[in-house]
């Protein structure tokens, strides 16, 4: 569960290492995002020799929580960090790679790219 003010790493290669979470989208009035939210957020560090500058604010889909998710047929899945992926206005991930585990519920939020360009997806 990611709230405002939660701090995040950043699982792909666009420059940005932490972002912090200002606001969840497409919820209207929700509290909390989870894996395949999309959220606005600001960069807290960055790479310094990458077009994503620190203080910069951009959009991203979350990849991983340490709240645990549940599955269809019942399987439990958490992760030991939170994660997101930097996107664009129309969806698609600004870096060329995705590191980390992905889990393939995102394909059911149109982020099919994401999956593509992760190593691992369970």
């Amino acid at each position: 569960m990611i709230q405002t003010q939660t701090l995040l790493n950043v699982a792909d290669n666009c420059g940005a290492r932490k972002l912090m979470c200002i606001r969840i989208l497409g919820t209207g009035n929700c509290r909390y995002a989870h894996i395949g939210d999309v959220i606005v957020a600001v960069i807290k560090e960055a790479a310094s020799d990458m077009p994503l500058k620190r203080s910069e604010v951009i959009r991203a889909v979350i990849v991983r929580t340490c709240k645990e998710f549940k599955r269809e047929g019942g399987m439990i899945i958490r992760y030991d960090d939170n994660a997101a992926v930097v996107i664009d206005q129309k969806g698609n991930p600004k870096g060329t790679r995705v590191f980390g585990a992905i889990v393939e519920e995102l394909r059911e939020f149109n982020f099919t790219k994401i999956l593509a360009l992760a190593l691992d997806v369970y």
